[in-house]
């Protein structure tokens, strides 16, 4: 884990997203130090008109190729978040052309008991994590 929620606009190729989701699984591996099979990734496709991102008076405007990451995970540092934001936008721009401003990232935090990954245990609470 953590739970990695992908929110863009149709439109995309899928090799793209497949390209954006490789992308977010290598800064997870590097930020949070995690398991490489810790890959827990959801895309959902909107209509532009589903998607309104603007800039919270920071200046600048978004194009239609605008992504929400939403990361759902237990507590993570500071350093860790902002590692995860540095590195998600520089790589996303490196390798999938997708202008910083077009990235918003946003965090929302849990414990060890809101998480079963199935037979449905609650494995950080029973000890099998």
């Amino acid at each position: 884990m953590p739970l990695i929620k992908v929110d863009l606009i149709k439109g995309r190729e899928p090799e793209e997203i497949k390209q954006i989701l490789d992308v977010a699984h290598q800064v997870v591996l590097e930020a949070f130090h995690v398991p490489e099979g810790d890959r827990y990734q959801v895309v959902t496709q909107h209509e532009p008109y589903e998607m309104i991102m603007k800039d919270t008076g920071l200046g600048f405007e978004r194009s239609d190729n605008v992504i929400l990451f939403t990361v759902i995970s237990t507590q993570r540092t500071d350093k860790m978040k902002k590692d995860f934001y540095q590195l998600l936008t520089e790589r996303l721009e490196q390798y999938c052309q997708i202008d910083p401003r077009d990235v918003m990232i946003t965090f929302v935090t849990n414990g060890a008991g809101e998480w079963s990954f199935g037979f449905g245990k609650a494995q950080f609470l029973t000890g099998d994590l």
